[in-house]
């Protein structure tokens, strides 16, 4: 499944989603697939940053402090090599 940009005021995330705030300073939401989850390259980017800094993030929701570019590669790269995790429909 595709990663979604969206705006800050979007309120409704699709079902077998979730929100990804990601930046160093000024965070963006991108809304992905759950399946990303399952993904050895998403786990092992959420396992760096909490060992760096905790699960405690002052935006209450999954917060990846990278540059946006760094996220969208690493989304780029599970897109393209997910055939075992993601479910194409």
């Amino acid at each position: 499944m595709a990663r979604y940009h969206s705006s800050s005021n979007v309120d409704g995330i699709p079902k077998g989603c979730f929100s990804v705030y990601v930046g160093e300073s000024t965070k963006k939401r991108f809304i992905v697939s759950l399946a990303y989850l399952k993904h050895p390259s998403f786990q092992n980017m959420l396992n760096l940053f909490q060992e760096e800094y905790g699960y405690t993030h002052p935006m209450g929701g999954l917060t990846f402090p990278c540059k946006e570019e760094t996220f969208i590669e690493l989304t780029r790269d599970i897109d393209l090599t997910s055939s075992p995790y993601l479910n194409r429909r």
